[in-house]
């Protein structure tokens, strides 16, 4: 397995719970745990994080919920119609559904279909679908 260059490590409150949201809810594959320490490192696709059960080890101030305030996590897929399908089947809130965004960049913009949808610690995850300028939505 190869690293990427950033790899976000949130804190959660029950590792067992948040492993499930995100493996058997989220499709998320485990690539590894330490089940001593209540962490386990996920992969979504090019995606990777981490997740460790709370432990005081990084807090910088008290942790309440919703974690992440301030942040969203964009994981980039193929099929988010089919993801927020998948999410609403099994009972999940959407936070934002099935949105088309454009954003300007140097080569003129993206356009982007996307999904955002809270973990059960209340960090915010951005799946997202790049679409070619010019092709129908």
């Amino acid at each position: 397995m190869k690293y990427k260059g950033l790899v976000p490590e949130l804190s959660v409150a029950n590792i067992s719970e948040s492993k499930k949201f995100y493996l058997d809810v989220l499709g998320f594959h485990l690539e590894y745990e330490r089940v001593e320490d209540k962490f386990a490192f996920l992969s979504l696709g090019e995606a990777q994080m981490m997740i460790e059960e709370m432990n005081g080890s990084w807090n910088t101030a008290e942790l309440m919920y919703p974690l992440g305030r301030g942040v969203n996590f964009q994981i980039e897929m193929e099929d988010v119609e089919g993801m927020a399908a998948a999410l609403k089947d099994q009972g999940i809130k959407l936070f934002r559904d099935v949105l088309v965004n454009h954003y300007e960049n140097d080569d003129g913009g993206v356009m982007v279909k996307e999904i955002l949808v809270q973990d059960p610690d209340g960090y915010l995850l951005r799946f997202s679908q790049m679409i070619s300028v010019g092709s129908s939505l």
